[in-house]
């Protein structure tokens, strides 16, 4: 039990009041999937997002001070002993009402809607793109930001702009590009193909754009294989992808309360999340 008052509690993450505009964000074992979360912990889950976290929040920093941004995170280390390895010390921020997705490649949801429409929202793309393709170039395909339970609905610029206003649009829609191209290029080089993610931001009590929430984990992007990359069809993945995929093949409704997960599938799941902090990193996960 962690002594602090409670602000909030996510699908994966509790947050903790800290004092003096902080906060403590705490990452549990939870996994979640189809806007429900499954009633078993992926072991370890929660230390991997924030190990990952913590170590892109460090490799991103020079992008977001080209932009006169910054992270929300202060420390991993001056956090409660209970929750050692899996929180994090950061700053309180007033956040900014859009999930803020980066797309290089086709698959998931926008390839449902692309094959509908030729498009992403308001993002047109080429013609005969399949899933698992690389686009041409990134592109900005944000959402709403869901609470537990609801559904991420995903918007066009015009209604990023009704929400935040033109200006402050346009930035998170260049930030957002440029923190992915750093990205993908960072996991290109460690043979891991970042298919998408997506970033959250808010301001700072001193009005300064600041990157919060957790920063290309498992839990937000698509992190592929690049030696088994194959346009065509649903990609190996190290995220959790492989849990969403036996959920499908048991045949639940995505409706009903979602099964208990089998031994070897919540196996399978932590070794992907751990792989892909090692890969990524180059660190061993101890």
């Amino acid at each position: 039990m962690i002594d602090l008052p409670l602000v909030a509690r996510g699908k994966v993450r509790e947050v903790y009041d800290a004092g003096s505009d902080r906060l403590l964000l705490v990452a549990s074992d939870r996994i979640s999937a189809y806007d429900h979360v499954l009633p078993t912990p992926i072991p370890d889950k929660g230390r991997v997002l924030t190990a990952l976290s913590v170590w892109w929040f460090e490799q991103l920093t020079p992008v977001l001070d080209s932009f006169g941004a910054a992270h929300h995170l202060l420390s991993a280390d001056d956090v409660p002993a209970e929750v050692a390895g899996r929180a994090m010390l950061v700053r309180r921020l007033t956040m900014l009402p859009v999930e803020c997705v980066a797309r290089g490649y086709l698959s998931g949801s926008g390839t449902v809607e692309y094959q509908r429409t030729g498009a992403i929202r308001d993002v047109v793309l080429p013609a005969g793109l399949v899933e698992g393709s690389r686009l041409p170039e990134p592109v900005f395909t944000p959402s709403t930001k869901a609470e537990v339970g609801e559904h991420d609905e995903a918007i066009d610029f015009a209604t990023v702009e009704s929400l935040v206003g033109p200006s402050r649009a346009v930035e998170l829609r260049e930030l957002t590009l440029a923190l992915y191209r750093r990205g993908a290029e960072i996991a290109e080089a460690a043979g891991i193909v970042l298919a998408d993610t997506k970033f959250e931001f808010g301001l700072s009590a001193e009005g300064q754009l600041t990157l919060g929430d957790e920063v290309l984990t498992p839990d937000s992007s698509r992190f592929w294989p690049a030696i088994t990359w194959s346009p065509g069809a649903a990609q190996p993945s190290f995220d959790k992808q492989y849990v969403r995929d036996w959920l499908t093949s048991s045949g639940w409704d995505r409706v009903s309360p979602p099964p208990e997960l089998p031994d070897d599938v919540v196996a399978a799941t932590r070794e992907r999340y751990v792989t892909a902090y090692e890969q990524l990193t180059g660190r061993a996960f101890a």
